[in-house]
């Protein structure tokens, strides 16, 4: 299978437009074109996975954070990334990152820890801006269904939990080709007049080129009328954390046992506890802590991530929890997760998930 093919399954999930700016994900080694016969997915890349994949012949690796964050300067063996570096090329050995897009979606990695959680009804916590577009277009009546069906297939029209969103409103369009055309309707040089339906449509940015290429397959006249606008309004499906209820109510020290289990950390970090039951619970994989006032806005009992400083402590005021589990153990079920989207595509394919062990913290218990 080429290596294309299993970055468009991903990213069909976890489009890379959703990264944030500052982050590097895609195929930081490789050739896309490649065909390879098998995949190993490691949470990070290290010169044990780089061995693991070297052993079992791995033609392509697949991680949750990129090796590369910045422009290199030098490749060679002083450090860890250029002997990975130098052993992927030597061995033809392609790496793939799927780090804040795949964090960003709904779905993602902090769908799956909230999933791990029992945590449900589950929205974005921080909804992402500037990521919507407005499609205007005019069209036939007779055709107006085939088109706004295409919209639709092309990803269009989703809103929240609903699908197949759109408006239309009939009007009148006047055109008047000139002698090299071939209009559709009316006829060369003569001022034509049709009834014709106005459709308005939502979809992200990252769509635009497919919803583009699908109306212009669809639209019968051969220069259809059509505007793109930017939006203000927040995407719903995309954007930082996750926030969602409890089944049932859980008195603070027993969700942390709770998350303690689940996620197998032999020590949490917390604030000050509340001294009320957790319910709705906020949180975010990794490095979360920007994400604490958006907890705090919409009321969360308590607020689950990694990386938290001592200060970020004395933030919540008993206004909720603040946890901190760990960067790695709240992003632990990554590699399950980019395993079962593979899977899902591709069922027959050789996947697997890296056996080394990649968190860099260790405890002394």
């Amino acid at each position: 299978m080429k290596i294309d093919e299993i970055i468009r399954a991903i990213e069909e999930k976890a489009p890379a437009a959703c990264a944030e700016e500052w982050d590097n994900v895609g195929l930081l080694i490789g050739n896309p074109g490649k065909e390879v016969d098998s995949v190993l997915i490691a949470f990070e890349m290290t010169e044990k996975v780089m061995q693991e994949a070297v052993d079992t012949k791995c033609g392509l690796i697949i991680t949750h954070h990129p090796m590369i964050y910045k422009g290199l300067k030098k490749i060679n063996s002083d450090n860890a990334t250029g002997r990975i570096i130098q052993q992927a090329i030597h061995h033809d050995i392609a790496i793939y990152a799927a780090h804040t897009n795949l964090d960003n979606v709904t779905g993602g990695v902090n769908s799956r820890l909230a999933e791990k959680l029992g945590i449900e009804n589950l929205t974005v916590l921080e909804p992402r801006q500037n990521q919507l577009l407005k499609l205007v277009v005019f069209v036939p009546h007779a055709q107006a269904a085939q088109v706004r069906d295409a919209l639709f297939a092309a990803g269009a029209g989703h809103i929240g939990h609903y699908d197949s969103c759109s408006f239309s409103c009939a009007g009148e369009g006047s055109f008047k080709g000139d002698e090299t055309t071939n209009p559709f309707a009316g006829k060369k040089d003569v001022l034509h007049f049709e009834e014709e339906a106005r459709i308005e449509t939502i979809l992200p940015a990252y769509l635009y080129r497919r919803t583009l290429s699908a109306l212009l397959e669809a639209h019968p006249y051969e220069e259809p009328a059509y505007d793109f606008y930017k939006l203000e309004n927040s995407a719903q499906n995309i954007g930082s954390g996750m926030i969602g209820i409890l089944p049932e109510a859980m008195e603070e020290i027993d969700f942390m046992r709770h998350v303690k289990k689940t996620l197998g950390i032999p020590v949490l970090r917390h604030s000050e506890l509340t001294e009320k039951k957790i319910r709705k619970v906020a949180l975010c994989g990794g490095s979360g802590s920007f994400l604490l006032s958006a907890a705090l806005a919409q009321k969360a009992d308590v607020f689950i991530t990694g990386d938290i400083k001592y200060h970020d402590f004395f933030i919540p005021e008993k206004r909720l929890l603040l946890i901190d589990a760990g960067h790695y153990e709240t992003e632990q079920f990554t590699t399950s997760l980019l395993f079962d989207i593979l899977k899902q595509k591709f069922s027959n394919f050789a996947i697997r998930i890296s056996g080394s062990t990649t968190n860099a913290v260790n405890y002394l218990i």
